[in-house]
C-alpha cells in the first residue's frame, strides 16, 4: 500500500501512529491522523490547518485527555488502525483514484479527513473557528492541480512505476540485500507479523556474523546476542506500524528508501547491508534505531566506521559528488543541481566522463563561468548540510539504472554523464549547450571510450 504514498504522506501516518503510542491509546484514530499532518510541518495542509486556527500542542493535548481512559488490547501487537481511520485512509485512495492522481499525497488524506464528518473532529474544528467549507473547497483545487501535473508533481518525480523504476522489494531481492531480505521475510511466521520491520531486516544482517557490516557493527557494540535481547524487551511495536495489507512498516519502507539513496550517493549500483544500517541512521525511527539508542550507539561514530572503508575503495561517484558539493559551496550555495554534479565529473579528471567532456574542449574553468552566468552566485548559503535537489536525484536515478543495466557493480562516471544527457531542461545541460557541444557528441564519445577500454581488457 505505501508504495503509492508521497514520502510526505508516508510521515504524516508515521506520525499519527507516533502519537497514538505516546499517547498509550495503541489504536489510530482520526485525530492521530490530524495530528500527524499538523506535526508534519514541511506540507501545505499543515500551514492550512494552522493558518485555519488549529494549535498543534493544544490540539495534542486534547487529544491525549480524550483518550486516556480508552483501554485497548493492542500492547503485545501491531498498533492498528480504529475503523474511522480505516474508513479515511480507503477514501484518500479512492479520491486520488477519482481524480487520476497515481500517488497519495498530503491533500488526499485531509479532504477524506473533511468529508468523514466525524463527530468528534468536525467538533474540533469547530472550536478552533476552522472554516471547513472553505478548507474543502481549497484542498479540491490543490487535488484537481495535482490531476493537471500528473506523474510529474515534485514530490513523485523519483516515485515512478515499476515499468520506469523499480519497485522497493525488487530493489532488496538482489545482489548482496537479497539473504538479508529473504532471512527477514522469513521471520515473519516466526514473529506472528505479516509486515517487515526494520527490526527483522538489522538482525537478519547481524545474523551473517562474516560479513564486513557485521563486523562493523560488533565493534560498535551491537551484536547478534545483545541486540535479539533487546528486542526481546519490545512489548509492542510502538516505533513501527502494522496494516496487512502492506509487506513494509512506514519506517521500514521509509528506511529502505534512505539505504537506495545512500547507495546511490556512495556510488554503489546495488544496495548492500551496509546501505541499510546507514538507512536507519538516517530514519532516526523504528524498533532498530530505537534499540541502537538504548545500546548507546553514537549515530555519526557508527555512520563514520560504515563509510571509512567504502571511501579507500574512491567509487568515482562518491569522489564526483564530493567535488560537486565542493563546487555547489564554492558558489554560495547548499543545493546540488546538475549543474554541479556536471562540474564534478569534471573534477573526478580521470573517469571516462571526464575524458570525453576534455576531448570536447571543456575545461573546468569554462564550465564554472558558465555555470554562475546561469545560476547567478548563491547569496543564501548556511552552514547546514548540503543537500541534492530533486534534479540531481534524478540523474542519479537514470545512472544507477544504467550501470544495473549492464551488470555494473558501481556508477560510473559516464553512467552520470549519460544520465544528464537524459535530462534535455537541466541547468547542466543549458551550460553544455552553452559550450558547444551537444548530446550526440557527448553519447559518441562515452561509447568510444568504452570501446577502448573493452579492446585493452581483451
Amino acid at each position: 500500500m505505501f508504495e503509492r504514498f508521497t514520502e510526505k504522506a508516508i510521515n504524516i501516518i508515521s506520525m499519527a501512529q507516533k502519537e497514538a503510542a505516546e499517547s498509550e491509546t495503541f489504536k489510530i484514530y482520526p485525530e492521530h491522523i490530524l495530528l500527524g499532518i499538523l506535526e508534519t510541518k514541511a506540507n501545505i495542509c499543515s500551514r492550512l490547518l494552522i493558518y485555519g486556527g488549529m494549535n498543534p500542542d493544544k490540539f495534542r493535548e486534547q487529544v491525549y485527555e480524550r483518550y486516556k481512559n480508552i483501554s485497548h488490547n493492542f500492547k503485545h501487537t501491531n498498533i492498528a488502525f480504529s475503523e474511522a481511520s480505516q474508513q479515511i485512509i480507503r477514501s484518500a485512495f479512492e479520491i486520488a483514484k477519482e481524480n487520476k492522481n497515481s500517488y497519495i499525497m498530503p491533500e488526499h488524506i485531509l479532504y477524506s479527513i473533511v468529508v468523514a464528518d466525524e463527530p468528534s473532529v468536525m467538533d474540533d474544528f469547530k472550536n478552533y473557528n476552522v472554516d471547513v467549507e472553505k478548507l474543502k473547497q481549497t484542498l479540491i483545487k490543490l487535488i484537481e492541480k495535482n490531476n493537471k501535473k500528473g506523474d510529474n508533481h515534485p514530490e513523485i518525480l523519483r516515485r515512478k512505476d515499476k515499468n520506469e523504476y523499480q519497485t522497493i522489494q525488487s530493489i532488496f531481492k538482489q545482489g548482496e540485500s537479497k539473504d538479508v531480505f529473504d532471512r527477514a521475510v522469513a521471520k515473519l511466521t516466526a514473529s506472528h507479523y505479516e509486515i517487515l520491520g526494520t527490526e527483522q531486516i538489522v538482525q537478519s544482517i547481524l545474523e551473517d556474523g562474516n560479513s564486513d557490516i557485521s563486523k562493523i557493527l560488533k565493534e560498535s557494540g551491537i551484536d547478534l546476542e545483545n541486540y535479539c535481547n533487546k528486542l526481546q524487551e519490545v512489548s509492542s511495536r510502538q516505533a513501527e506500524f502494522g496494516e496487512k495489507q502492506i509487506i513494509f512498516t512506514p519506517n521500514a519502507f521509509k528506511t529502505m528508501l534512505l539505504a537506495f539513496e545512500t547507495a546511490k550517493e556512495l556510488g554503489s549500483a546495488t544496495v548492500k547491508p551496509e546501505h541499510i544500517i546507514l538507512g536507519v541512521l538516517k530514519a532516526k525511527s523504528g524498533i532498530a534505531y530505537n534499540i541502537f539508542k538504548e545500546l548507546k550507539i553514537e549515530d555519526d561514530d557508527l555512520a563514520h566506521k560504515i563509510i571509512k572503508p567504502i571511501e579507500k575503495q574512491m567509487p568515482e561517484t562518491l569522489t564526483i559528488l564530493r567535488f560537486a558539493k565542493r563546487e555547489a559551496q564554492s558558489m554560495n550555495r547548499n543545493i546540488v543541481g546538475s549543474e554541479f554534479i556536471l562540474l564534478g565529473i569534471i573534477d573526478e579528471a580521470v573517469g571516462i566522463g571526464a575524458k570525453v567532456l576534455s576531448q570536447l574542449g571543456i575545461t573546468i574553468k569554462d564550465a564554472r563561468i558558465e555555470v554562475e552566468k546561469v545560476l547567478g552566485y548563491g547569496n543564501s548559503y548556511t552552514f547546514g548540510e548540503v543537500v541534492f535537489s530533486d534534479r540531481a536525484k534524478k540523474i542519479l536515478e537514470i545512472a544507477w539504472e544504467k550501470a544495473q543495466k549492464h551488470k555494473n557493480t558501481k556508477i560510473a562516471s559516464e553512467n552520470l554523464l549519460w544520465a544528464i544527457t537524459q535530462t534535455p531542461d537541466s541547468v547542466a545541460m543549458q551550460v553544455l549547450s552553452n559550450l558547444g557541444v551537444d548530446v550526440l557528441e557527448i553519447n559518441q564519445g562515452i561509447l568510444t571510450e568504452l570501446d577502448k577500454l573493452k579492446n585493452t581488457e581483451d
